[in-house]
């Protein structure tokens, strides 16, 4: 019997994707009206290698680009993306539909909710605040909590101690094959691929899969 489910955050609960690649676009018009000489496809290209390379959460993401394109920090072009960024994602951060729903569902099953995320502790708890579900878990485990990323298997096993849980009574949502559900399956838990976070993949290893977070419903039933 599913006894708590946890979900990853980004691309699982929030639309992390679509704010980041807004705010990129943003930031990256910003510094051309700032002054920078360059094709906007080209640099929107340029940047999203950068955070391949050093992570979507990477603070200092511009100044590696700017170092990167031209060579030098131009501090004008550098604090004209950084206002235009912080502006769009404060608008578009939000939750996929029927997150809210779907969480109250599962509180009035008598369902614990949990999050592990790898994101750091501030900015998790900044995305729950601005879309207004910070209230609704029991239990949050960021980066900070083990220093370790998923899939190791500290994240879950700090997710499990704080439930006092065992691994078998937790589902994990989540939309990374690759950290997100091997992590979970490796200590044991259910796991459930949220598709509609990451349409691309083809083989989850997951024991669900779902399309529309409604379908968590029919799981823990």
């Amino acid at each position: 019997m599913i006894k708590a489910v946890i979900f990853d955050l980004d691309n699982t609960l929030v639309d992390f994707m679509k704010m980041k690649n807004l705010s990129c676009e943003a930031a990256i018009d910003a510094m051309i009206g700032a002054g920078l000489k360059v094709e906007h496809e080209k640099a929107i290209k340029a940047l999203f290698k950068l955070y391949d390379k050093y992570g979507l959460e990477e603070k200092a993401i511009f100044q590696k680009f700017l170092k990167k394109v031209t060579g030098k920090i131009d501090y004008k072009i550098l604090a004209s993306a950084i206002v235009a960024y912080r502006r769009v994602r404060t608008g578009f951060l939000e939750p996929y539909p029927n997150v809210d729903y779907i969480l109250l569902k599962l509180k009035d099953k008598g369902i614990k909710i949990g999050i592990v995320t790898d994101a750091p502790k501030l900015k998790a708890w900044i995305r729950l605040a601005s879309i207004k579900l910070s209230n609704y878990f029991d239990v949050v485990v960021t980066f900070e909590d083990t220093k370790q990323h998923k899939p190791s298997k500290l994240p879950f096993l700090a997710a499990l101690k704080k439930l006092n849980l065992k691994a078998e009574q937790c589902l994990m949502v989540g939309d990374w094959p690759e950290r997100d559900i091997k992590g979970a399956n490796d200590i044991g838990m259910k796991t459930c691929f949220a598709r509609y976070g990451n349409p691309k993949i083809k083989k989850s290893n997951a024991d669900y899969e779902i399309n529309d977070i409604r379908a968590l419903l029919n799981i823990v039933k």
